[in-house]
């Protein structure tokens, strides 16, 4: 089946998703859609605002998400994150943990409908760039297909365009946010039921995606698909969907994929960064691959090193068959 662009994302995820990760994640899938890790606005208004929204314009189309509950102070961010050039602002109403409930955003807002629909509202007016919510199904025992339907209905009224949805409640208090991701059970149909119920609405799926033959099956029921963990620990599934999608013959080797990305490498190397916080992101390229093993060694024995280089990187690559 043919793929539309920008149809399958990459999930934010704290301390995966810099801008390292979508430099290396855009050589894999030239079209996916990628997400900053979630950023507060508290952080954006009193923190380096510049080093939050820095990014490389080959990111494109590239997605901030924004964890916070103000319509004000959300406003105002969407108006720097569109400055900055982003394609997207996304609010964060899915993110379980307690540091977040404590800020009154993340999942704990699916249980103020209002609030995110005035938030919504007050970006929507501020910025021309797309509005776009990720949420769960519920929470806590607030999990009934009709809370989801009224909560999303709310986003509607208020100018949402695209809604991705994790396929899971989420539990506020007993369980961690690595539970949140496992322990909840997936419930794909009520995703497919709130498409056929918005069809003016773009309805993207996320959760418990984790080869082509899942993304290629949603396809067929929602307009989108949000991997998170595979695609981070097995970026070679982003590259093989992206070839599925495009009916391309054939797929780039994944050395070709480290010779695009040396010259970047270097770029960064020259302008201060460590080789480990870029080489970090790309332990998983040979995932399932004889030698894999190999890769990761290297790389992660070496990249600490002081004046660590390409050099690294080219060792580690030696070790492993093109493939």
């Amino acid at each position: 089946m043919n793929i539309a662009p920008h149809c399958v994302s990459v999930a934010p995820m704290l301390d995966w998703t810099d801008r390292h990760c979508r430099y290396f994640l855009r050589l894999v899938s030239p079209s996916a859609r990628l997400f900053t890790e979630m950023i507060t606005t508290a952080a954006l208004q009193h923190g380096d605002r510049e080093r939050f929204l820095q990014f490389d314009p080959a990111e494109h189309p590239v997605a901030i998400q924004l964890g916070g509950s103000d319509p004000q102070a959300l406003a105002q961010c969407a108006v720097w994150s569109e400055q900055a050039g982003f394609d997207e602002v996304n609010l964060n109403v899915g993110c379980p943990s307690d540091r977040v409930q404590s800020g009154r955003f993340g999942a704990c807002l699916m249980l103020e409908p209002a609030t995110v629909a005035t938030a919504v509202a007050a970006m929507r007016e501020a910025v021309d760039i797309p509005v776009t919510v990720k949420c769960r199904l519920g929470v806590d025992a607030h999990d009934s297909y009709a809370f989801l339907h009224d909560f999303t209905a709310e986003l509607v009224e208020a100018g949402v365009s695209r809604l991705y949805v994790h396929a899971r409640k989420a539990w506020l208090k007993g369980l961690s946010p690595k539970q949140n991701r496992e322990v909840p059970p997936l419930d794909y149909e009520r995703v497919y039921r709130l498409k056929q119920d918005f069809p003016a609405l773009e309805v993207h799926i996320n959760g418990g995606v984790t080869t082509v033959e899942d993304a290629l099956q949603h396809l067929q029921q929602v307009d989108g698909v949000m991997i998170g963990r595979e695609a981070y620990h097995n970026p070679w599934m982003l590259a093989r969907l992206e070839a599925t999608g495009s009916g391309a013959s054939a797929l780039p080797t994944r050395h070709d994929i480290v010779s695009r990305l040396l010259p970047y490498v270097e770029k960064q190397l020259a302008e201060g960064e460590c080789l480990h916080a870029i080489t970090r992101h790309i332990l998983g390229l040979f995932h399932g691959c004889p030698g894999a093993r190999a890769w990761r060694r290297t790389l992660s024995e070496q990249a600490h090193r002081t004046g660590a280089g390409i050099e690294v990187i080219e060792q580690a690559l030696a070790r492993m068959t093109r493939t």
